[in-house]
């Protein structure tokens, strides 16, 4: 469970440092100045949909359970390794999304949308397939999350402008590789 939940965090946060839902924490940050608010929205999110998807790795894991889908998820995350080393940018429709609304609805329905399919959520599906425990991954992708997003609600666009983002594209890419590799040179009996 500890490396589950360890293993989850370590990633996603790394993984998440220039990603679009980060802009987009930025760019909600600055138009509501209610710090509060959007982090809710951004933890209220991020829970649902890494549960559900920590949830779906798991139950994809247990009924695929075969050396090629063993062997997909190996390969999946080097490609989510590969993914990791391209930069991020939020489109203009996805910074738009819920207007009118206040800071929590608008930051909780940005955040979910923009998060289907992006490279944390797809990170927590794997993870949930490699580890079978939907709650230490959602709970270690979701403290991920916070770790990358709180800073840039509070400190904003000057806390991404002094971030390392190609270097920390690299770490979270080779984390992702790394993972990869070793899963399959479990497979080949090499571990």
């Amino acid at each position: 469970m500890f490396t589950a939940f360890f293993t989850s965090a370590t990633v996603v946060a790394l993984a998440e440092i220039g990603d679009k839902t980060q802009l987009l924490a930025v760019v909600l940050a600055t138009r509501f100045h209610r710090p509060w608010p959007v982090i809710g929205g951004i933890l209220v999110a991020t829970l649902v949909n890494h549960l559900l998807s920590a949830l779906v790795g798991s139950e994809a894991a247990s009924l695929l359970d075969s050396l090629w889908f063993r062997a997909a998820v190996a390969a999946g995350f080097v490609g989510m390794g590969l993914w990791t080393l391209v930069p991020d940018k939020l489109d203009a429709d996805e910074a738009e999304a819920a207007e009118g609304r206040g800071a929590f609805v608008t930051t909780l329905i940005a955040f979910f949308l923009v998060e289907m399919g992006d490279k944390t959520q797809i990170a927590t599906i794997a993870l949930g397939a490699r580890f079978h425990d939907t709650l230490a991954v959602a709970a270690g992708t979701t403290l991920g999350m916070m770790a990358a997003n709180v800073p840039a609600v509070f400190l904003g666009r000057e806390a991404i402008r002094r971030v390392p983002l190609a270097r920390i594209r690299l770490i979270a890419a080779f984390l992702f590789i790394g993972l990869g590799l070793w899963l399959g040179a479990q497979l080949a009996g090499l571990v």
